[in-house]
């Protein structure tokens, strides 16, 4: 009986030594469940979100560049930028939908031409929306006013070296512009205007050797001999000899 009594005592030891042995090795298992659940969400936590990227709009492959004269710019703004956002032309640009235009805000046959007109040729240089438009439109504007010859002519000196700058300009738009400006100041000074020609005739012969502008240049050259008579082609001559005279 007492060997019996000392088996079972050895048998409930040994369960009870075990029992606590997988307690152990449980709570033990707990605890690393535990530390890499929170590895995890550290982890997770410190990942940075990733960065979305703006999408382009469709109408931005449409619209030109356009610029608010009224916002605040990144960079200078030109002197004819300068002026518009001041208000200093009398004039805004009204938007259509198939055609733009000027609206003037007063009669555009009361306005001096001096510093109005020459402003606007400063503007032939622009390259960027509205202004581009507003120099061109408004430069064609006031030379198509009545009597605009005679506000015009005096203005000539002035004038001219503003035209010149346009024409030698490297953007080709920029070009269009100011031979298109030339063309027109011949249409109403006539003959005034040969007599300073000579600057101007420069870039017109190296545009005229370029393919892209040959034909306009030739054309633009003809309108000056028109309006500015045989005297005009004589000038024309002496800077560009391969020109040919409407006349032949």
């Amino acid at each position: 009986m007492l060997q019996r009594g000392m088996q079972q005592t050895k048998k409930s030891v040994r369960k009870e030594a075990a029992g606590g042995v997988g307690k152990q090795m449980s709570l033990s298992s707990l605890m690393k469940e535990k530390n890499m659940t929170q590895k995890q969400k550290k982890s997770t936590s410190s990942t940075p979100d990733p960065v979305v990227k703006p999408q382009p709009r469709p109408s931005d492959r449409l619209n030109p560049k356009t610029i608010d004269p009224f916002s605040v710019q990144p960079r200078a703004p030109s002197a004819f930028a300068a002026i518009y956002s001041k208000g200093g032309i009398p004039c805004r640009l009204v938007h259509g939908s198939v055609k733009h235009k000027l609206q003037w805000d007063c009669c555009p046959e009361t306005l001096p031409f001096d510093p109005l007109l020459i402003t606007l040729a400063e503007g032939l240089r622009e390259t960027r929306h509205p202004y581009t438009f507003v120099s061109k439109e408004g430069f064609k504007e006031l030379l198509s006013m009545e009597g605009a010859a005679e506000k015009v002519i005096p203005l000539l000196p002035q004038l001219i070296p503003v035209l010149k700058a346009a024409l030698a300009h490297s953007d080709g738009e920029v070009y269009e512009r100011g031979l298109n400006a030339l063309v027109q100041l011949s249409a109403v000074t006539g003959p005034s205007l040969n007599g300073h020609l000579k600057p101007l005739l420069s870039s017109l012969s190296k545009r005229q050797m370029s393919k892209k502008y040959k034909e306009q240049t030739t054309d633009a050259l003809q309108n000056l001999e028109l309006y500015g008579g045989k005297e005009s082609l004589a000038i024309i001559k002496s800077k560009i000899p391969t020109y040919c005279s409407i006349s032949c």
